[in-house]
């Protein structure tokens, strides 16, 4: 896979923001009071975490398996495997290139165009968006939380609305007015005609209701399992967060990553958290504290499951005759 030279700016930019983030971060907490927090902190909280963590991820799998299902029907164990691989990546490489990469292998690998898994992805992220939207603003509702908090939720929704729109546009661009027209002319190029085709392909599971469903069925479960994180984070360092707070905090995490940053979200996840629940009185070292436990249970299943992944499907290796699968 090469990068382009849009995508290493991008990558440039992501470094940029998360080093600012880390210099703000570090100027407004006491790095000491936070390592001594972490220090007492529950290990029986933290291997409930964990497993919260592990089921997230699982769900996620499971979600990215349902969106290709009418692509290609393929084994949950290898879906789970390259959204692994994927998140691995987003933990070495800067401005979530890892959803690339996961396109990619799985492309290759599956024998089924990259382009096309591209789509499904597109597609997973706008309900991952409107999803965590449609939460944060409950928690707002619910905390009747004011300010920045309510102006990002605002602003996510308005972004959330473009997108949707832009793929209801992209899935049905061959109906519209002119479309012949604009086929005609684009036809003097034909490899983008058949990049387009195939992009759309994969968009096009969105038009399917069983599909979009499940979809937002499966995320809903993920989300719940992540913001299961930050309470049981909460518990393990003493911080009695409600489930509103928590929620608040895990999806103002999810829309501040947005945002291109460093490998990992590396100090735009902190900032975030400490910002968030600053507002509910929580003390900037504590909640320095609970963001590093949270990221660092995050960051060590979705690696240690990326490298299993990455060992047993034999990634970087050619594939057997016997072991390639079918074409799609």
């Amino acid at each position: 896979m090469r990068l382009d030279r849009r995508t290493l700016l991008r990558g440039g930019l992501g470094i940029a923001v998360s080093v600012v983030a880390v210099y703000v971060l570090l100027s407004s907490v006491d790095v000491g009071r936070t390592l001594q927090v972490l220090s007492g902190a529950s290990l029986a909280w933290i291997g409930v975490m964990l497993l919260t963590s592990v089921a997230d991820v699982a769900a996620r799998g499971a979600r990215w398996r349902w969106l290709l299902r009418p692509i290609a029907i393929l084994p949950y164990r290898r879906v789970l495997g390259y959204t692994l691989i994927g998140y691995l990546a987003n933990n070495i490489l800067p401005a979530r290139l890892g959803e690339l990469v996961r396109t990619h292998v799985l492309g290759e690998r599956e024998r089924i165009s990259r382009p096309t898994v591209l789509g499904t992805v597109v597609v997973e992220r706008i309900t991952d968006t409107a999803l965590v939207v449609v939460i944060a603003a409950g928690a707002i509702l619910v905390l009747s939380a004011r300010g920045v908090l309510t102006s990002a939720v605002l602003l996510g929704a308005a972004f959330v609305a473009v997108l949707i729109v832009g793929l209801g546009l992209l899935i049905v661009a061959h109906r519209l007015p002119g479309a012949e027209r604009a086929r005609r002319f684009v036809e003097r190029w034909p490899r983008v005609v058949e990049l387009a085709t195939r992009l759309r392909t994969g968009l096009a599971v969105a038009g399917r209701p069983a599909t979009l469903a499940g979809t937002v069925g499966l995320g809903m479960v993920s989300w719940a399992a992540s913001i299961l994180t930050f309470l049981t984070a909460g518990q393990a360092v003493g911080i009695e967060l409600t489930l509103a707070q928590a929620a608040l905090a895990c999806t103002g995490v999810a829309l501040a990553t947005i945002v291109p940053s460093g490998p990992g979200y590396v100090g735009t996840f902190e900032l975030t958290v400490v910002a968030i629940l600053g507002t509910f009185g929580v003390g900037a070292d504590e909640a320095f504290a609970l963001a590093l436990l949270t990221h660092a249970s995050v960051i060590l299943v979705t690696s240690v499951g990326g490298v299993i992944a990455f060992v047993r499907m034999g990634i970087g290796t050619p594939m057997s005759e016997a072991d390639a699968p079918s074409p799609a």
